[in-house]
Parts: C-alpha cells; structure tokens; sequence
C-alpha cells in the first residue's frame, strides 16, 4: 500500500494521527491477504504498462530419426489464442472529522478505517471470486460495470466446446454435470490428465487444488473423498489414492450457478500450470494508493484510496467445473 499525506498535517491536529491510521490500514490489508483466495485462483502478476497481452504457443513437433548423418527436421509452431487485460481503476474515500481527533475519539477513526479497508479487501475477492460464479457466461456484470469473461478462444471459461486453434484436435470440455464424490474426483483427475494442446498433445494438467463454497455438506463430500487412507463409505481395504495429495481452498464468496441442482460448484485446479502457461492472470498496475489531505471546506481530514487491477481468463486448461445438475454439462 502507498500512503501519502499532504504537506503540513503533521502540523496540525492530525498530525499524531496520521502514522497510527497508516499502521492500521496496512496491518489490516496484510491480515485479508492472508486468507484471500485470488491467489489460488489466478496467476499474480504486475505491469507498469496500460496493458498486457497474454497468450500461448502451439507445440513445436516431436524430434524424428533421421539416421546417420541425416538432415535436422524443420518443425514449427504458432500462437495460438491470445487475451489483452487492461487494469480498470477503483477508488473509495472515508473521513476523519476534526471533532473526533479533539475529542480522541480514536475508536471511531479506527472503525472508519476498518470500514475502509474491508471495502477494499472484499471488493477485490468478490470480483475475484466472480470469474468462477459467472464461469459458464462470457460476460458479467460487477460494480454497475459488463466486464468480458470469456477464455482467448473466445468461449466462457468453463465450456463443453473449446475449439483448437490449429485444427489439431476436436473441442474439449473443462465442464462436467456431476455431484461431488469419490468416483467423480477419480473420474474428473483422468479427463484432466487427458486434455490436449491445439495440436493434440498431452498435456497431463495434474489438478492439485479443489475449490469450494463453505458449505457443510460440500466439506463433507469433499474430506470424506480425501481425507482418509482407505475408501470411502466401505468397510474393505481398498486404498483410497486420493488422501493427502489435495491442497482444499473454501470461500463464502463462492455461488452455485443457476441451473445446477442436487449440490454445490465444486472446482478443480492445477495450480503448476496456472502459473507456467499464465492461464488466469491478475493483473496489478497501481496498488492500493491512499492520499491524506485536510479538506479546507469542512476541516475535516480525508483518506481518498485509488488502486488499478484487472483480470480475465486466458487459457482455460488449468481448471475445470463441476457443476451438478446443470444440462448440458458434459459426463463422466
């Protein structure tokens, strides 16, 4: 967080309390960090530019026998769908009045800063977290903005009909019609080992996160289907090879779609990929910059905080949905 502060208030009323306000406002940013789910989610990364393109290449063709002393193949490779994100601008204000410093009424300021600073925090998870609510529409709407949703290949995030950008492969699906359970986690790791660049390689996209509401019933899918060396709802030996290997991230913020039915949105993510092949990148141009000023109208001391951030999907391989109950989903 940057925190500046015009010049002279350290003269005035509010000088002893600028300090204690910018220590509580950064302590306050580092504890939701903490808990945030966003970089679980998305690729974390920083620009001094407007605007960032993100994008792939299609696979450079395999090495061939060519005998003794033969000739090096020429092999090439393309880009393959591409996304620009463009970091939008996000302001709020609150203000300390100066009968409350007279009257050290340090409680109230605290409580506006906190009031301030969840404003922040939650406004960034929430639109976070609205890429996977609206994960099967290529736009949504947040803050009274129509934000575009939709992976490079121009399809929602989460689809039955990926396209291959060279023709190499058919349309793939990273979205599947199924309750959450320990056959479907089985069957939902194979279709992921499976997925294939434009060109119809194997990628083996490895999941290694499971994504969730918090939500009793879901929980308890979820830990019965992982959290125990032998299989679940048995009373045999069977080895269940789902325990231990899944990092499990819950969020409140996280909805059913409309349309599901018979449970909760449940997601899968490998977290490896998402970071090699920037498939979700978060794009930070200015972080939180907050300005302290002495309003000369009202005498009443102003924090004004303006941060640019933007997001979007990019490559869609690293995560898949399920979503129960919702037609048209794709089947295990």
């Amino acid at each position: 967080m940057l925190f500046s502060k015009a010049s002279g208030l350290n003269d005035s009323i509010y000088g002893k309390s600028q300090d204690p306000i910018k220590m509580m406002l950064e302590q306050l940013e580092e504890a939701w960090q903490k808990q945030s789910i966003i970089p679980e989610v998305f690729y974390m990364d920083k620009t001094t530019n407007y605007a960032e393109k993100y994008g792939y290449e299609t696979s450079l063709g395999n090495f061939e026998p060519t005998g003794e002393g033969g000739k090096y193949p020429e092999t090439t490779w393309q880009e393959g769908y591409s996304k620009t994100i463009e970091p939008d601008t996000w302001k709020n204000s609150f203000v300390v009045t100066q009968e409350m410093v007279e009257d050290a009424k340090m409680g109230k300021v605290k409580s506006k800063g906190n009031a301030f600073m969840l404003s922040y925090n939650r406004t960034r998870e929430l639109f976070g977290v609205a890429f996977l609510n609206n994960g099967n529409a290529t736009t949504m709407s947040f803050g009274g903005k129509t934000f575009t949703i939709s992976a490079a290949d121009g399809q929602a995030l989460f689809s039955t009909a990926h396209p291959s950008k060279t023709g190499g492969t058919g349309n793939q699906s990273n979205l599947y019609n199924a309750v959450m359970s320990y056959d479907t986690l089985c069957y939902a790791e194979e279709k992921g080992h499976y997925l294939t660049d434009d060109d119809g390689n194997i990628l083996t996209v490895s999941y290694d996160t499971i994504l969730i509401p918090d939500k009793a019933t879901t929980k308890k899918l979820v830990f019965d289907a992982i959290g125990c060396d032998g299989q679940p709802g048995t009373a045999d030996n069977s080895y269940n090879f789902q325990f231990g290997r899944w990092n499990v991230v819950i969020s409140p913020y996280l909805t059913n779609w409309t349309g599901t039915s018979g449970g909760d949105m449940v997601y899968l993510l490998d977290s490896k990929y998402n970071d090699a092949y920037e498939c979700m990148p978060w794009l930070d141009r200015i972080p939180l910059s907050v300005k302290s000023y002495v309003d000369e109208n009202t005498d009443n001391n102003v924090f004004k905080g303006r941060a640019r951030y933007g997001a979007a999907p990019n490559n869609w391989r690293h995560i898949m949905a399920i979503a129960p109950g919702l037609s048209g989903g794709s089947t295990f």
